[in-house]
């Protein structure tokens, strides 16, 4: 399967999926969606990153970040507007439990991505998720595909489907 095409947005590189974005796009795939991971010349690892490269707005990108429950030690997955700050309180709330910062060997561990490529599905352990509602502003947003330069694009409608969980207020102020 090739990476994309010159159709869409940003320039991306049409060569073979590397193994961490081929395992996403079989994740999607494996639950009957129909969405196109692709690897940009360009790093997507930063929101910010991404945006430029694909030729969004930085609220456009779900970040996945990973926290560590603090009673359960299970992940915590929240897919984040890329234009915010997540309120590790609100999403205590969300779940019930109490959360921690994850040290990049726990993410690896536990979701056999590196940061900077978490994509929102495709984890070794599922997590506990908690979608960000700000992402419903958008008509489509853009999120990681299992490296530091793969993406796939999708609705905010198609969130739940693709990372589980559900929506609620997570953004910081």
């Amino acid at each position: 399967m090739n990476a994309g095409t010159s159709d869409s947005p940003g320039e991306a590189a049409a060569a073979p999926l590397k193994a961490s974005a081929r395992r996403v796009q079989e994740a999607l795939a494996g639950r009957g969606l129909d969405f196109e991971v692709r690897e940009f010349p360009a790093s997507t690892r930063t929101s910010a990153e991404a945006a430029a490269a694909i030729g969004c707005s930085v609220g456009q990108i779900a970040k996945s970040l990973i926290f560590r429950g603090k009673a359960s030690g299970r992940p915590v997955l929240v897919v984040a507007s890329g234009s915010n700050r997540v309120d590790e309180k609100k999403v205590a709330a969300a779940i019930g439990e109490a959360i921690g910062r994850a040290d990049a060997e726990f993410v690896r561990a536990r979701t056999g991505f590196a940061i900077g490529g978490v994509p929102p599905l495709g984890h070794l352990e599922p997590p506990l998720v908690v979608l960000d509602e700000d992402l419903k502003a958008y008509d489509e947003i853009w999120a990681a595909a299992g490296t530091p330069n793969a993406v796939f694009r999708l609705t905010p409608a198609d969130l739940p489907a693709v990372a589980g969980g559900a929506f609620a207020e997570v953004r910081q102020g």
